[in-house]
């Protein structure tokens, strides 16, 4: 008979410390959280000190009947879901779920920072309880985000269009794109001017010094002329190497990863997005297959500490001594300080073993996880190498008033970079020994150069992330789903790596801050999320908390005029309705953007997709007219564009209602009765179906395309979505460029 029950969140991390225990204890996974609010009904009641109505997920009922019948045969259950609020949530959840089958048995809250036999060990011997305030801390904020949800989404609804959604955080994530776009498109170049020139003597390499001081002042040259002016008076006179400093500073490593770093770095050095960073991230810490051995190789990735532990340091410093030598171990333990308000419950990201090197478990990775990987195991590393030692050039050139200066770095000893090199250090000046103080110098014609100043970037996930960070706008472990969520919601769109604000992101943004300003701005969800934290450090009631929000909210939803506001939403134009040849059309908006429709709705349904022209004109996209008669009343069919993709209706529609749709010319490779079809999910994302679903239910992700397998002669393969389109044959797997 089993010990006891141990329960925790994904069926992964249960494979993993089941390898541990082995016939000890039984380990089931919940999946995630086995009750929350409602998804169809508001779910809090607000005249009940905001008291939840939590419901059992139907899709969880099986896993609740059995654990119910595994509890009649144990003692002793250890609710071991993840170490943070959401995982006590769910041990909370749990305890009340099963609340009557727990009756007269030991129950027990154990957390580890990693997923390995001595860790698990570890903390089964010594048990906790749950901490409430860390519950109560999670349902605040579920309820506070609920309550923004559904009242202010629905807001939304009725002024710009359904299915928008307003979030206490996303929105603030949102309004700094927005803003950051209005400050580019609002920014004005200043014009100014450089001068610049090549120094030398003898035959020594030549450097570059640039004009920075006149007159003993900080020059600023607004124009051509003035560039002019100072060149006349300097031409031809003597050039002095007045001054040359050298020094030499020493750069410190990074601290080890936390939340936020780690996916600010995956995206700008391995291109990861922070949601897919934080997928691999939970795979590599719940568990992977190395050889005979299961266990985790990362702790904990949702953390903002950047303790580790003593051992994991002395592991660090013994992996260094001996795999690049005792020269380059740190002299003392580096210790890094946490940032105030930290949560000091887990430690960093780091490898769960420093001797288990990237390169040896390689082949048990896919690539993804091994450049993550990769990237944690270098960092944590690099934490107690020696500082990269730096030498600084500075020098400057006198030319009678004028001043020029130049400077550069030069890495002496790499240190830690020898690991780690993704550090930023501006080479510049590599002045030759050979110069000295007081050297008259050669020099090239005086080059001037108009440059414009310039608007700042558009914020990348690195940079949104950084920001959300620095401004304590939501919490480290919420930043992916923040990102995730403005994407889908198509509030922005990436230009390159950039996220731009869409017009429908624009308008949301627009009604919120106009209506919403005291809830949805920096300084106000920044203290909220300070208030939030507080909770579960027993400083303050949740409901409390949450009452004050709610005042807040109530008292602004009260002053929005919804007619008004739509009305304010609604640009017209001097179009002329092409069917009932009365109204006007009018540019409204829906969730997947702009369109035309007439002034005369209801009366008149007509409505049309357009895009806009570079000086922002209109241009009405005409549904594709085909060779094809309706079947019905024979008239034209055309092709138009749906939330589910193309599809074919005739022309004489609402008259004429038929519709069917749009195939790919090529028979169902299943009944062999339909054809195939592209399609669009709910998320906009296109996959392939059968003409004759239900009947027939073959579905793809991946586009089929006619051409022959040449290795086993199936009639047709799949090209995967995205770069290089590769295709590969369903049937035997043959992959072609």
């Amino acid at each position: 008979m089993p010990k006891g029950l141990i329960i925790v969140e994904s069926p992964a991390k249960a494979n993993t410390i089941n390898k541990f225990l082995g016939n000890d204890f039984l380990v089931k996974a919940s999946m995630g959280h086995v009750r929350d609010l409602p998804s169809h009904e508001f779910g809090v009641d607000v005249n009940q000190e905001f008291k939840p109505v939590y419901v059992i997920d139907p899709k969880k009922k099986k896993i609740i009947s059995e654990l119910k019948e595994i509890l009649q045969k144990v003692d002793h259950v250890y609710l071991a879901s993840d170490h943070d609020r959401e995982g006590e949530a769910i041990a909370w959840h749990l305890r009340q779920v099963l609340d009557k089958e727990l009756k007269g048995k030991d129950i027990h809250r154990i957390v580890f920072n990693e997923i390995t036999a001595k860790a698990i060990q570890a903390s089964i011997s010594q048990p906790g309880d749950i901490d409430i305030a860390k519950v109560d801390a999670q349902q605040a904020r579920r309820i506070l985000d609920r309550i923004v949800g559904y009242q202010i989404s629905l807001l939304l609804w009725k002024v710009i269009a359904k299915d928008l959604s307003a979030g206490r955080v996303q929105s603030v994530a949102l309004r700094l794109i927005c803003e950051r776009e209005a400050e580019i498109l609002g920014f004005e170049p200043k014009e100014y001017w450089r001068l610049e020139t090549n120094f030398w003597r003898d035959d020594l390499i030549p450097f570059k010094a640039t004009l920075e001081k006149y007159a003993g002042k900080k020059i600023e040259l607004p124009n051509e002329q003035s560039a002019i002016e100072i060149i006349d008076v300097i031409k031809d006179k003597t050039a002095t190497l007045s001054n040359l400093k050298k020094s030499t500073r020493l750069l410190d490593p990074y601290p080890p990863f936390i939340t936020s770093t780690l996916q600010q770095e995956a995206s700008k050095i391995l291109n990861i997005p922070a949601q897919r960073t934080m997928s691999i991230a939970q795979q590599l810490y719940e568990g992977i297959q190395i050889a005979d051995e299961h266990t985790g190789l990362i702790t904990y990735m949702r953390t903002d500490s950047v303790r580790t532990s003593d051992d994991a340091i002395k592991d660090c410093r013994d992996l260094i001594s001996e795999r690049f030598g005792k020269d380059l171990v740190n002299p003392n333990s580096r210790l890094f300080k946490n940032k105030t308000g930290s949560q000091d419950a887990h430690e960093a990201i780091r490898p769960t073993s420093c001797f288990r090197t990237p390169e040896s478990v390689e082949k048990y990775l896919s690539k993804e996880q091994f450049k993550l990987y990769s990237l944690i195991w270098n960092r944590y590393i690099a934490t107690q190498m020696k500082p990269v030692k730096i030498l600084n050039t500075q020098v400057e050139v006198s030319i009678e008033q004028a001043i020029f200066t130049s400077s550069g770095n030069q890495v002496v000893e790499p240190g830690f970079m020898k690991v780690y090199p993704h550090v930023s250090i501006t080479e510049g000046l590599q002045l030759d020994p050979k110069y000295a103080v007081q050297d008259q110098l050669e020099y090239d014609d005086l080059i001037k150069t108009q440059n414009f100043t310039s608007p700042p970037s558009r914020y990348t996930e690195a940079s949104l992330i950084k920001e959300l960070e620095a401004k304590g706008i939501g919490r480290p472990s919420t930043y992916a789903s923040i990102i995730t969520t403005i994407r889908q919601r198509t509030y922005v769109s990436m230009d390159k790596k950039s996220f731009v604000p869409t017009p429908l992101g624009t308008d949301v943004n627009r009604f919120l801050v106009d209506k919403f300003d005291a809830i949805f701005n920096v300084t106000f969800t920044a203290e909220m999320e300070d208030k939030l934290d507080g909770i579960e450090e027993n400083n303050v009631r949740w409901q409390i908390l949450v009452k004050e929000y709610y005042d807040v909210l109530q008292n602004l939803i009260g002053k929005v005029d919804v007619k008004a506001e739509k009305k304010s939403f609604i640009e017209e134009t001097d179009i002329v309705c092409d069917r009932c040849n009365e109204g006007r059309m009018q540019i409204k908006h829906s969730k997947n953007g702009e369109f035309l429709a007439c002034s005369n709705f209801p009366k008149c349904k007509n409505s049309k997709s357009f895009t806009r022209s570079p000086e922002g004109g209109i241009i009405i996209q005409e549904p594709l007219a085909l060779e094809e008669k309706c079947p019905k009343c024979g008239s034209d069919l055309i092709e138009r564009s749906g939330k589910f993709g193309a599809f074919i209706a005739c022309s004489n529609y609402p008259k004429c209602k038929y519709s069917r749709a749009k195939t790919l010319g090529f028979i169902c490779p299943k009944c062999g009765i339909g054809e195939i079809t592209e399609r669009k999910n709910k998320k906009g994302r296109a996959f392939y179906s059968c003409s004759t679903y239900p009947a027939c239910d073959w579905i793809s992700n991946d586009k089929p395309v006619p051409i022959v397998c040449p290795s086993c002669g199936n009639n047709y393969m799949l090209e995967k979505p995205g770069k290089g389109n590769g295709k590969h044959c369903p049937k035997c797997n043959t992959k072609l460029e």
